[in-house]
């Protein structure tokens, strides 16, 4: 354990618009970060896990978001969680390690000993306490998240060798074309505050840089070469890799779930687990019913209380019900996550999808996809305001907002 002298502040990266465009149309209604997973907005899963952090002392969320699309949900789960949240709004992209570094007086304001970096989209269990008992005993800069994947998916991420027996971070590569290593960067980390240090001694180098480099008039116009300014730092490429092999950083490997949440099929994978998560932890939030006074329920399903669902209702496994939901009788639902005021009417079927805010399903309709959450049309997705009419089947496809749909569908993106 630490001594009562230390204190833990948490960062979450919340990311901006100019991101996640592989998570619309749900982006286009809400910020990504916003989006309820088991009942409760993406950003509060890895919150809810820095509440188990000894010492914390506050927990600062960083983005390009507007600061009012956050106000509510700041003041409400700060409020809920007792402890001191922030949201800091980046002027423009400055980089995984240049947005902490840009905010870096705030983020030492209490004095920390320790830094906890979270990426809002990933999914796991965020074994903090852990991490950071591990973290002490390395003695170095810092400790990251590390966990197991299949050879073949390893290149999708940020690659990484390490000591077997020491821990020590020996190599580090991000998304090699060739493969280096099944262990993978899960974009969780522990710092100290010599992280600064570190940040600063790359955002030098590159202003150095670029006072010897004469650009061309043509470089000058392009995108890239007007927006990412020498403060813009990647934690991966420029802080990771130059640092491995110095007994700076360290891993910590989960052997618990893990994964990135990109897209809406990986919402509702996502959803489910941290659902499964709840059994052991907070069983009361979840849903409990035989068919009789209560809908039959199977496996694990979180159904808000303001949601009206009939008794003779199939829910389950891997469902989520948000607010003022309405499901009918003989509805039967599966793997899916239904939004805030959608309507299932009776006896229609919903697998593996999303139901849009306002949207309707008609009677004896057929909302379903394939359940391969990776693909772009393995999930049926509804948007905003969409209405399935009676008796239509829409299969493995995404429809943006405010359509009507009277014939079937399906492998298509309805725009």
């Amino acid at each position: 354990m630490g001594t009562a002298e230390e204190r833990a502040i948490a960062v979450i990266m919340v990311g901006g618009p100019t991101k996640g465009t592989r998570f619309r149309p749900l982006s286009f209604d809400i910020p990504k970060p916003l989006f309820p997973l088991a009942g409760q907005p993406m950003v509060h899963h890895p919150i809810s896990a820095c509440k188990r952090i000894p010492n914390l002392a506050q927990i600062y969320l960083i983005g390009f978001h507007e600061e009012r699309e956050f106000a509510l949900f700041v003041s409400s789960v700060s409020n809920e969680l007792k402890v001191p949240i922030k949201y800091l709004k980046e002027d423009k992209p400055h980089g995984s390690a240049g947005g902490l570094y840009s905010f870096r007086d705030q983020i030492m304001e209490d004095d920390p000993s320790h830094i906890f970096l979270l990426n809002c989209d990933v999914c796991c269990s965020f074994p903090l306490p852990e991490m950071l008992d591990a973290h002490r005993k390395y003695g170095g800069m810092g400790t990251i998240l590390v966990v197991k994947v299949s050879p073949e998916s390893a290149s999708e991420f940020g690659e990484l060798v390490a000591d077997p027996v020491t821990n020590e971070l020996l190599h580090y590569i991000e998304k090699p074309e060739t493969f280096v290593s099944d262990l993978i960067n899960c974009g969780v980390y522990i710092f100290t505050p010599d992280i600064f240090t570190a940040i600063e001694g790359v955002t030098t180098q590159q202003k150095n840089r670029a006072n010897l480099r004469r650009v061309s008039s043509f470089e000058a116009m392009q995108p890239d070469t007007r927006n990412l300014s020498s403060d813009y730092v990647r934690l991966d490429q420029d802080i990771l890799s130059p640092l491995a092999g110095k007994k700076q950083l360290y891993i910590y490997e989960t052997k618990d779930f893990w994964e990135q949440i990109k897209t809406p099929g990986m919402s509702i994978k996502c959803s489910a687990l941290y659902l499964s998560q709840f059994r052991p932890i907070s069983p009361q939030l979840l849903a409990n019913g035989d068919g009789i006074k209560k809908a039959s329920i199977s496996g694990d399903v979180y159904i808000h209380p303001s949601a009206k669902v009939h008794p003779t209702a199939k829910i389950g496994p891997g469902v989520s019900i948000s607010a003022n939901a309405r499901i009918g009788a003989g509805a039967r639902l599966i793997n899916c996550i239904i939004l805030d005021d959608a309507e299932i009417k009776e006896n229609a079927v919903v697998i593996h999808a999303i139901v849009g805010w306002k949207s309707s399903i008609g009677r004896w309709a057929r909302i379903q996809a394939s359940g391969d959450y990776n693909a772009k049309l393995g999930v049926t997705l509804l948007g905003e305001s969409v209405i399935v009419e009676d008796e239509v089947v829409v299969v493995n496809s995404i429809v943006l907002p405010h359509k009507t749909l009277n014939v079937r569908v399906q492998d298509e993106i309805l725009l």
